[in-house]
């Protein structure tokens, strides 16, 4: 084993969070396959996209073989399948999956708002601002990030531009109002880069943004190339220089090794999905048999503050809804809930007793980094009275407060939470903490 999934898998953390996170471990450290090398085997009863009447009817066609998937997938993590012996067939549900997620990105209902706009042509733009275009901001071993999905060599983090939120507070504003920041990639070209990613190390791919949700025809794109292409996207000389172009870290003499990502001779990458949760159904029901784990946001509660501070309507239910489908479903995920000043009552309250009654046991990290930027910043020309409330840093007594709520309920908080300020033998002494 290398040193990498040693190192990774040795962390404190496994021991508290292992059985909550169980499948996204065993692909980080290539024990078993990603679900899309999963999905890659299942067949499709059809030859082509041609052969299906409607996006309808191959939504249902879809749903249906999710269900060959879901099986494949208890027998791969059961020890009682290897796929490596299952012939890849003549049209599995991960070509289905990119050629409808062509089709449905003409008539745009990736995200909540259901725009409808035909993104390929470009006439008319939805929420989102975009074509079918996907610009990249940059790309990096990411050391921010929660402890299961930083490790000990960084989560493989790509960030897309543009949003369908309108966050008066974003910390990457930068990329998230600007549609035109970044480099364009081709769907080959991402999978590239996430390739990149994975041999240097990484301990998984970390779609974000912006919102990686308005990338969807992209990325699942992209994974089918790393399906399917696996160790030939290795980049040539002609191609290195344009994906260079947005690699952060760049200058950072990564070791490169194709057993970081490889199962039984098969590319392979845990597929992280870092979201606002504004996914329609659609969206959702594509996703589930390709991303391994899930790091969604749970900003607001159900009052008015997404619309006042985010612009955007039926956010709580949105999010709420789609929650709730991913612990139906048994997908793995660690919730993040943004502390914001003179949001407890009305959003952390709601939106962690939301957690406990309804999704219980889910690993949720309490966070503690909220500032005022972009249109909260009261020192910017941007400033926007909306933001008066939360135009300052939360209080210490703000955060307190929010975590011993989170501690009352019961909630699953403190490792992911806690773990960059506390070491393991004193997060056992949380209350003292609180109380005082």
């Amino acid at each position: 084993m290398s040193n990498v999934y040693r190192d990774f898998e040795r962390l404190w953390i496994w021991e508290r969070l292992g059985d909550r996170l169980g499948w996204y471990l065993g692909v980080s450290i290539n024990r078993y396959p990603a679900k899309y090398n999963i999905a890659n085997r299942v067949a499709i009863p059809a030859t082509s996209f041609k052969d299906i009447a409607s996006v309808e009817e191959a939504l249902s066609i879809y749903e249906k073989a999710t269900q060959e998937f879901l099986s494949l997938w208890r027998d791969v993590r059961n020890g009682a399948e290897d796929i490596t012996r299952l012939e890849r067939p003549g049209y599995s549900l991960l070509d289905l999956a990119r050629d409808l997620i062509r089709a449905i990105v003409r008539r745009c209902v990736l995200c909540r708002w259901r725009c409808g706009v035909d993104r390929a042509r470009g006439e008319k733009l939805g929420a989102c601002m975009l074509t079918t275009e996907s610009r990249i901001g940059s790309y990096f071993h990411h050391f921010g990030e929660e402890l299961v999905f930083r490790g000990t060599h960084g989560s493989g983090t790509i960030f897309f531009t543009s949003c369908n939120m309108r966050c008066l507070f974003c910390q990457n504003s930068d990329i998230s109002r600007d549609r035109f920041n970044g480099i364009p990639y081709t769907p080959r070209e991402i999978a590239q880069i996430a390739f990149l990613l994975r041999i240097e190390g990484c301990h998984n791919i970390n779609w974000v943004g912006g919102e990686p949700t308005v990338h969807i025809h992209s990325i699942v794109e992209a994974i089918w190339h790393l399906a399917n292409e696996g160790f030939r996207l290795m980049p040539r000389d002609g191609e290195i220089d344009k994906l260079l172009l947005t690699k952060a870290d760049s200058y950072i003499p990564y070791h490169m090794d194709k057993r970081f990502g490889s199962y039984s001779g098969l590319f392979n990458a845990p597929m992280l999905f870092n979201t606002n949760m504004f996914l329609s159904k659609e969206s959702m029901l594509i996703l589930r048999p390709l991303i391994d784990i899930w790091l969604p946001d749970f900003k607001f509660g159900p009052g008015r503050c997404a619309i006042r501070l985010s612009r955007t309507p039926w956010y709580f239910e949105t999010v709420a809804e789609n929650l709730k489908k991913l612990y139906e479903w048994g997908e793995e995920m660690v919730i993040r809930h943004l502390v914001m000043p003179s949001h407890i009552e009305c959003c952390t309250k709601p939106v962690l007793e939301w957690i406990a009654r309804n999704i219980p046991g889910t690993p949720v990290n309490v966070m503690d980094q909220y500032r005022p930027e972009a249109y909260a910043d009261p020192h910017s020309p941007s400033f926007s009275p909306d933001a008066y409330d939360i135009a300052r840093r939360p209080t210490r007594e703000e955060i307190i407060r929010a975590w011993k709520y989170a501690e009352d309920l019961g909630l699953n908080y403190r490792e992911v939470t806690l773990e960059k300020k506390l070491s393991i033998r004193s997060l056992e002494g949380l209350k003292a903490i609180i109380e005082n």
